[in-house]
C-alpha cells in the first residue's frame, strides 16, 4: 500500500487536534508553583526558560501589571490597540486565554527567573495542522542577548516534538521592521501580504482585512510568515536511529512520583499506567514488568510450556523472543518471515508445527503487525497458544483491531527507543481471568494472596516501578500522537524517496496499520553499493542506521541448530532501519534521503 501522502489525515487532524486541547489544558491547569515549575521548557545554552501562564497566574496582580505595562509599551505591535488597565488585562488573562482551549502564552524568564517578555500560541484548532505563533513581547530591552531568539526556537520545537504540528505561521505588521527582521533571521519566509483598514472608536483603533473592492491605500499591512528554516544545519550532528518525545506531563507526573509516591501510594501510577493500557490496547487485564522479555516469560510460564515443548518464532526478531522459551526450559523452532510485511509467514509457521509445539509468538516486527487472521487460524486449527510480541508495535492495528488483542497474552516494551518509553519496562495482556491470576501470581514470585509472605509455586520477579509507571502514564497519554508523528515520518521518506532505484520501504500491507516505529529499506543485490558500505557511507555524513536483526536461528546458543529461513536471511542481509526518532524534523529526513541517493549513485570502488 503507498502512504506516501503527506497531507494531513482525519486520524492524524483529530490527533493534533486532542494534542492541543489536553496539553494547552494541561499546562494552563497548574495552580501550584512546584507544578509550574515542573511544567517549565528549557531554554538552549541555560539561557533561561518559557513558563506557561496558568491558574496560578490569574490572581497574581504584580504579573497583570507587568504584562498590563508590557501590552501598553508594545501598543504598536498589536492589530486591536486600546487604552490598557490591570483589571482590563486580568479580565483578558481568564477569559482570552485560560479560557481559550487552543491559546496558550509564555512568560519567558532569564536564569535568574526574572520575566523578560512573553509568546505563544493561537488558533491552533485547524484541519492544516498549524500553529499559529502569536504575542510575541520583548517587555526588558535589557534583556540578555539571545534570549528572544531562544525563546522562540524553543516554542516552535516544543510544538513540533509534543503537540505534533505540521506548521507554523505568524502575522506582524508589515511596517515593523525590526520584528520582521527578526523572523527572517530565525527561518521565517515572507508568505502573504494582507491588506487591513483601522476603525477608531471610543479611544481604540481595531485594524481588519478591508473589505473587496476598496482600492484606497491600506492602512496597515499585515505579512503572514511561514516557517521553513533551510536543511543547512541538518547533517551537522550525528542524527541518531531513535529518539522519545518528553513532555510536561511525563516530567510532572514523575515528580509527583518521586514527591509522594511512597508507603500507602507506592503504587498509584502503576495501577492507573496498567488500567489505562489495558484499555488503550482492548484487553481486560494488564501487568506491568520490568521488560518485554520479563512479560513474554511469565506468559509462557503461565501457559504451563517447559521442557520438551517447542515454540515456534519467526527467524528476524530480537533474540529476548526466543531467549523467553528458553527460560522456561522449551526449545525454540524458526519459520520465516512474508516478503512484504517482514513478519511470521503464516505458511512457514504451519509447516514448522510438530506434536511438541505448544505455542507460537509472532512478532509485530519495527511496528507492523502480523497477519494475525491467519496466523490465529492456524493456532486454532492445532490447538496452540498464542503469545503476541508487540514490543515495537504499541497503537498498530489489523483489520481495525489492535495489536495485543488476538492472542492469549501479548507483551509489550517501552525501552527506551520504543514509542512509549519508560527508560526500561514493558506489559502482560490478556483478556483470560484464569491466565491473568496465573500469570499474576507468577510476577509476584509466586506469593499467595492470602498469607503474607508465604510462596505457593515459584516465580519471578519482572516488576515495574512505580516512578517508571509514572513517566509512562504521561507517554501512554499522548501514544495517538506520537503514533501519527511516526506515521508523518515514514510520510516523509517515502516522499523523498519515491522512484529512487534499487531500493524499496517496508510499506504497511493491506489490513495493516503499522505505526513504523523504525522506517525500513530493503536494498537490492543489484545496486551499485551493499548494506554495509551504504551504512558506512551513511555514518560519515553524520546520519546513522542500523541493521535489521540477523536471522536469530544462526546464534550458536540454540539446543538445535537450524538453518537461516531464506526470506529472513535476504532481509537481514540487504536491509537497514533509518533514523527514526519521533521528534525527528523534516530537514533531516530530506538530508538523509539526499544522502541516500547521491551513495546510490556513485559507481561501487
Amino acid at each position: 500500500m503507498d502512504t506516501t501522502n503527506t497531507l494531513p489525515t482525519n486520524r492524524h487532524v483529530m490527533a493534533y487536534q486532542n494534542s492541543v486541547r489536553r496539553d494547552f489544558a494541561f499546562l494552563k491547569a497548574a495552580a501550584r508553583l512546584d507544578a509550574v515549575i515542573a511544567r517549565t521548557i528549557p531554554l538552549d545554552n541555560d539561557v533561561g526558560m518559557l513558563v506557561p501562564i496558568c491558574e496560578l497566574h490569574a490572581d497574581d496582580d504584580d504579573l497583570i501589571s507587568l504584562l498590563s505595562r508590557w501590552r501598553a509599551e508594545n501598543w504598536f505591535a498589536y492589530p486591536t490597540q486600546f487604552p490598557v488597565t490591570d483589571a482590563g488585562t486580568k479580565r483578558w488573562l481568564r477569559s482570552r486565554l485560560l479560557d481559550v482551549e487552543d491559546r496558550m502564552l509564555f512568560l519567558i524568564l532569564d536564569r535568574h527567573g526574572h520575566p523578560i517578555g512573553h509568546l505563544g500560541f493561537n488558533g491552533c484548532l485547524n484541519d492544516s495542522c498549524e500553529m499559529e505563533v502569536d504575542n510575541v513581547v520583548r517587555g526588558v530591552k535589557t534583556a540578555p542577548p539571545g534570549i528572544m531568539t531562544a525563546a522562540m526556537n524553543a516554542l516552535v520545537k516544543w510544538g513540533r516534538e509534543v503537540v505534533g504540528a505540521d506548521g507554523f505561521f505568524l502575522r506582524v505588521f508589515e511596517d515593523n521592521e525590526h520584528a520582521v527582521q527578526f523572523y527572517r533571521r530565525l527561518g521565517w519566509k515572507d508568505d502573504e501580504r494582507i491588506p487591513l483598514r483601522g476603525t477608531t472608536h471610543d479611544s481604540s483603533t481595531t485594524y481588519t482585512p478591508r473589505a473587496a473592492g476598496d482600492d484606497a491605500p491600506p492602512d496597515k499591512v499585515f505579512l503572514r510568515m511561514v516557517y521553513a528554516p533551510s536543511s543547512g544545519d541538518a547533517g551537522k550532528e550525528m542524527i541518531l536511529t531513535a529518539g522519545p518525545s518528553v513532555s510536561a506531563r511525563e516530567i510532572s507526573y514523575a515528580f509527583d512520583a518521586a514527591r509522594s509516591g511512597w508507603n500507602q501510594q507506592w503504587n498509584g501510577y502503576l495501577s492507573r499506567f496498567e488500567s489505562a493500557f489495558a484499555e488503550y490496547i482492548g484487553a481486560k487485564h494488564a501487568i506491568a514488568t520490568s521488560s518485554c522479555t520479563g512479560a513474554l516469560h511469565i506468559a509462557l510460564a503461565a501457559l504451563g510450556i517447559g521442557p520438551g515443548d517447542e515454540v515456534i518464532v519467526p527467524d528476524i526478531t530480537w533474540v529476548a523472543t526466543a531467549n523467553a522459551v528458553l527460560y522456561v526450559g522449551a526449545r525454540p523452532v524458526f519459520a520465516d518471515i512474508e516478503p512484504d510485511s517482514w513478519c511470521l509467514d503464516p505458511a512457514s509457521f504451519e509447516s514448522k508445527i510438530t506434536e511438541r509445539t505448544k505455542a507460537v509468538i509472532p512478532v509485530h516486527l519495527y511496528g507492523h503487525p502480523a497477519r494475525m487472521d491467519k496466523i490465529m487460524a492456524i493456532a486454532r486449527r492445532h490447538n496452540l497458544f498464542v503469545v503476541e510480541d508487540a514490543a515495537p508495535a504499541i497503537g498498530a492495528e489489523f483489520q481495525g483491531r489492535k495489536t495485543g488483542t488476538f492472542g492469549d497474552f501479548a507483551a509489550f516494551s517501552f525501552q527506551g527507543a520504543k514509542l512509549v518509553v519508560t527508560g526500561e519496562g514493558g506489559m502482560l495482556l490478556t483478556s483470560n481471568p484464569d491466565l491473568h491470576k496465573k500469570a499474576l501470581s507468577i510476577w509476584d514470585q509466586g506469593r499467595s494472596p492470602v498469607r503474607t509472605f508465604w510462596i505457593d509455586e515459584r516465580g519471578v520477579k519482572y516488576k515495574m516501578s512505580n516512578l517508571q509507571a509514572a513517566f509512562g502514564l504521561g507517554q501512554l497519554e499522548r501514544v495517538d500522537e506520537l503514533v501519527e508523528m511516526k506515521r508523518r515520518i515514514f510520510a516523509w521518506y517515502a516522499h523523498e524517496l519515491r522512484g529512487v532505484p534499487n531500493i524499496q520501504l517496508n510499506y504497511e500491507v493491506e489490513g495493516a496499520r503499522s505505526i513504523y516505529w523504525m522506517t525500513s529499506l530493503l536494498l537490492d543485490e543489484e545496486a551499485s553499493i551493499g548494506r554495509d558500505a551504504l551504512r558506512d557511507a551513511l555514518k560519515k555524513r553524520n546520519v546513522d542506521s542500523r541493521p535489521v536483526f540477523p536471522t536469530i536461528s544462526q546464534y550458536p546458543i540454540w539446543p538445535v541448530a537450524q538453518t537461516p529461513s531464506p526470506i529472513a536471511h535476504r532481509v537481514a542481509q540487504q536491509a537497514i532501519n533509518l533514523p527514526s526518532g519521533v521528534c525527528l524534523r523534516r530537514t533531516q529526513v530530506d538530508y538523509i534521503c539526499q544522502c541516500i541517493k547521491e551513495i546510490l549513485d556513485t559507481p561501487a570502488a
